[in-house]
């Protein structure tokens, strides 16, 4: 039986009306609900007035709606990128990026408060682990991007979540699936498995999980080096999951479920933007059906590396194309000025 405290954004949609028959009230009431938390967008019980008093009065004693207090938002200037710092209920605060693309709008939602995964370029990984969100605070984010867009009269709606913020979403693997489930509901937010796409420093155990599991949402990992001595430098887990059964990992995930994978490089200048690193990230990823993301390293207080130049980065991309049959895109850098970039989200204590 759910605890007082239950978290509206927290339960499927199977739950949400078991627990409301568990009540006697009429399954009816359940889709109401479900209609108003994720087509009405309401953000308290009161802001559903076809839910009668006596089932309203219920759920205000049984249940809350987990709305996460903006404590910061800041506009970038380019125009397309909004950051919030979000609160959560124990003091600690997390960020989500809403970014709007041509007839499209994406929301980077975080999966923990922190990261204990220490990637060295990265401000989440230098801040540290807090803890694992629950799986309401991260639908939460979703829905208060999609809130945010509806404020602003967007004429988008929300089409696509990125499991790219603060932390390591296999790290925390039950709650980040469970808020994947929620967020493809057809009857909610219905965001299909490919607008969905979970990014890992390559947590070993969890790809495998994700390929066991048959999981449809799309796969991204940070490589970042191709050989395990230069790739334990830049990212501390990879002492843990080696190169070669990370590598072996993402063989099974393609194998298994018949699906490309993608791959994340941040180009460092003089770091691993060489016409040689391509040629090893080309020689390690071929025969894969795979794609290379290529993101320009974004500042962080805690790393002095810089970014790739454009050509360094054209370079890479014609080396993976005609060398190795490799399909690659340049991230398009957003919100790098409001700290709204790839690494850059972090939250102060």
């Amino acid at each position: 039986m759910p605890s007082p405290s239950t978290d509206l954004y927290g339960l499927t949609r199977p739950e949400l009306l078991a627990l409301v028959e568990s009540w006697g009230f009429s399954p009816g009431h359940a889709a109401r609900l479900w209609k108003y938390l994720y087509l009405g967008l309401a953000a308290s019980h009161d802001e559903m007035p076809e839910i009668p008093a006596r089932v309203r009065s219920r759920l205000a004693a049984a249940t809350h709606i987990g709305t996460l207090p903006v404590s910061v938002e800041t506009g970038s200037s380019d125009g397309f990128t909004r950051k919030f710092l979000l609160g959560l209920p124990d003091g600690e605060r997390i960020e989500t990026v809403l970014m709007r693309f041509t007839g499209r709008a994406t929301a980077c939602v975080s999966s923990q408060a922190g990261c204990a995964m220490g990637c060295v370029f990265c401000a989440t990984g230098q801040m540290g682990y807090r803890r694992h969100l629950a799986a309401g605070e991260i639908v939460s984010q979703a829905v208060h991007a999609a809130r945010a867009l509806r404020a602003s009269r967007e004429p988008r709606r929300l089409r696509n979540v990125v499991l790219m913020g603060m932390g390591e979403p296999l790290h925390n693997y039950d709650a980040v699936m469970r808020a994947v489930d929620i967020l493809r509901d057809p009857s909610g937010l219905g965001l299909g498995a490919g607008r969905i796409t979970l990014s890992t420093v390559g947590v070993v155990p969890g790809i495998r999980r994700m390929a066991d599991e048959a999981r449809p949402i799309h796969l991204a990992v940070s490589l970042h080096a191709a050989n395990q001595h230069e790739r334990a430098e830049l990212v501390p887990a990879a002492r843990k999951w080696p190169l070669d059964e990370l590598m072996d990992a993402c063989r099974y995930f393609c194998a298994t479920l018949g699906r490309r994978i993608f791959f994340e490089w941040t180009l460092i200048d003089g770091k691993n933007d060489t016409a040689d690193h391509a040629h090893a990230v080309g020689r390690l990823i071929q025969g894969l059906p795979a794609q290379v993301n290529l993101i320009p390293l974004n500042p962080t207080a805690g790393y002095s590396g810089s970014p790739s130049h454009s050509e360094a980065a054209r370079g890479f991309q014609r080396i993976l194309a005609d060398g190795y049959g490799l399909p690659s895109t340049v991230r398009q850098r957003r919100g790098i000025d409001i700290a709204a970039g790839c690494g850059q989200l972090a939250a102060p204590a």
